[in-house]
């Protein structure tokens, strides 16, 4: 089958991530980034049907935002059965990408439209909308300040009442850009950060972008779970702060997984 130029340019780029990934988990000359394993503590049901591509957990539910277009919502989700307890579609036009609360709201982002949508966390009626350049991938937030990925190997930090850019920084391995970086989840300090079309999830310092551990997750779902031509890549992280849980899922995975991570053994 003959490629397009833009599917070879896609496959080029992630060739190109997966050798930094790689390198940076080899041992060399200078201490090697570290690399961590993971075990399954639990799995629960997941909607298949679900692309997914934001994901929080908050009071004892999750929150999920799906994408494509005609097809995107914004959910809210029993964590032990999966089921979707309310839901909200997205107008069609619009691809849904990532979502984050704040102060009793959903934020919640688009792909290439440019616009971003304020939601009450409680009835998900809309609020108000807001604008920004560039692409919308992903978001998730500190005590202060609202972090988004849009695609790049940088990641801006917005205010949470204006929802404006304040500053930027960039994800490097070992010195070395990393692009499509996707679902973000702020964890004891750190940004965790899906590469998209990758089994990897980066640990990323929040104040220099430096890239300090590379989380192997290939394997996680099962080869009989996985339907051709439906599921779809990685992509999903939640963490329970109260009871130290982190989950991950993908795009129409049948599954979401609570894991627990190990230091790989140099």
């Amino acid at each position: 089958m003959t490629l397009r130029r833009t599917e070879l340019r896609a496959v080029a780029r992630a060739l190109t991530i997966l050798c930094a990934l790689c390198a940076a988990a080899c041992t060399g000359a200078r201490a090697a980034t570290p690399r961590y394993d993971y075990e399954i503590v639990r799995t629960y049901p997941h909607d298949a049907s679900a692309f997914t591509e934001g994901l929080f957990y908050l009071n004892g539910f999750l929150y999920e935002s799906t994408g494509l277009e005609a097809h995107s919502s914004i959910r809210k989700v029993r964590l032990e059965t999966g089921e979707v307890l309310q839901k909200l579609d997205i107008p069609a036009e619009y691809f849904g990408e990532g979502i984050v609360n704040w102060n009793r709201q959903i934020i919640s982002l688009t792909w290439k439209s440019q616009v971003g949508f304020v939601f009450d966390l409680a009835t998900f009626k809309l609020q108000r909308q807001f604008h920004y350049k560039g692409e919308g991938w992903a978001l998730t937030r500190n005590d202060t300040e609202i972090i988004m990925s849009d695609g790049t190997s940088e990641l801006r930090f917005l205010d949470p009442k204006t929802l404006k850019e304040t500053r930027r920084i960039r994800v490097t391995i070992e010195g070395k850009p990393i692009s499509d970086v996707n679902e973000l989840e702020w964890i004891k300090g750190e940004i965790y950060a899906n590469v998209w079309k990758t089994n990897w999830v980066l640990r990323i310092d929040p104040a220099s972008g430096q890239v300090v551990g590379i989380i192997n997750l290939a394997g996680l779902l099962k080869r009989q779970d996985i339907v051709p031509g439906q599921t779809d890549v990685l992509n999903g992280i939640a963490y329970d702060a109260k009871g130290d849980r982190l989950f991950v899922t993908g795009k129409n995975w049948p599954k979401l997984f609570e894991i627990r991570l190990h230091k790989a053994p140099e």
